[in-house]
C-alpha cells in the first residue's frame, strides 16, 4: 500500500467502504483538524464539538456507501458535520424550552473582567461564542460558513439550498441581531470581517 499523503480521499473512502478500517482511519486522522474547527464555531462548546466531531465520523462511516468518489470528501464531510450539528441544536433547544417552563433556567451572570488583556479577550469570545449559538439556524448557519468558515455566499448558498443574495441578508441580519446582545469591542473582528 502506498503512503497514506499519497493516497486521494476517493480512494481511501473507496477502499474504507469496502471495510477497510485503516483507510478510514487516515480520513479522520486527515480531515478531524478542519473538521472540529468547524464544528467548533458552529456548536460553541468544546466538549459539545468533540462529541459533534465523534458523531459526524461515526455517521460518515455508516454512510460510505452513498459517498460519490466523483465528488470532494470535504464537502460531504462538512454536510454531515453540519447536520450533525443541527440535531445537536435542536436538542439543546427543547432542552432549554423545558428547563425554562421548569422554572431552571436562570439568567446568567457575566463575570467581572479581569486586568489582563486575555482574560478579557477570552471573556469576549466566550460571549460572543455564545450569541452565536443563540442565532436562529436560518441565521447562524449563512454566518457560520461565510464569517467564520470563509465560504463565498454563493459557495454557502449551494450548500444550504439558498441564492447567494438570501446568504448576504441573512449574515446582514445575523450581525444586527448580535449587535443587539453584545458590546461594541466583542463585535469589532466580526462586524471587519466579510464586508
Amino acid at each position: 500500500m502506498r503512503a497514506p499523503l499519497d493516497i486521494s480521499d476517493a480512494e481511501l473512502a473507496v477502499a474504507a467502504r469496502q471495510g477497510d478500517q485503516d483507510a478510514f482511519a487516515h480520513i479522520m486522522r486527515r480531515h478531524k483538524g478542519w473538521l472540529y474547527q468547524f464544528i467548533r464555531r458552529y456548536v460553541a462548546d468544546k466538549d459539545d464539538a468533540y462529541d459533534v466531531l465523534q458523531e459526524s465520523f461515526v455517521s460518515a462511516w455508516g454512510a460510505l456507501s452513498r459517498f460519490d468518489p466523483e465528488r470532494p470528501l470535504e464537502a460531504w464531510l462538512r454536510r454531515i458535520a453540519l447536520n450533525k450539528c443541527r440535531d445537536r441544536a435542536r436538542r439543546s433547544a427543547v432542552r432549554r424550552a423545558a428547563l425554562s417552563v421548569l422554572g431552571w433556567l436562570g439568567a446568567q451572570t457575566e463575570q467581572a473582567p479581569t486586568a489582563e488583556n486575555a482574560a478579557a479577550a477570552d471573556q469576549a469570545l466566550k460571549r460572543l461564542d455564545a450569541a452565536i449559538g443563540n442565532l436562529p439556524m436560518a441565521l447562524k448557519e449563512p454566518l457560520v460558513l461565510t464569517m467564520l468558515e470563509g465560504m463565498s455566499h454563493k459557495d454557502a448558498g449551494e450548500m444550504l439550498g439558498i441564492n447567494a443574495k438570501a446568504v448576504e441578508t441573512r449574515v446582514y441580519r445575523a450581525k444586527k441581531q448580535l449587535a443587539t446582545v453584545l458590546d461594541p469591542s466583542d463585535l469589532s473582528d466580526l462586524m471587519s470581517k466579510g464586508e
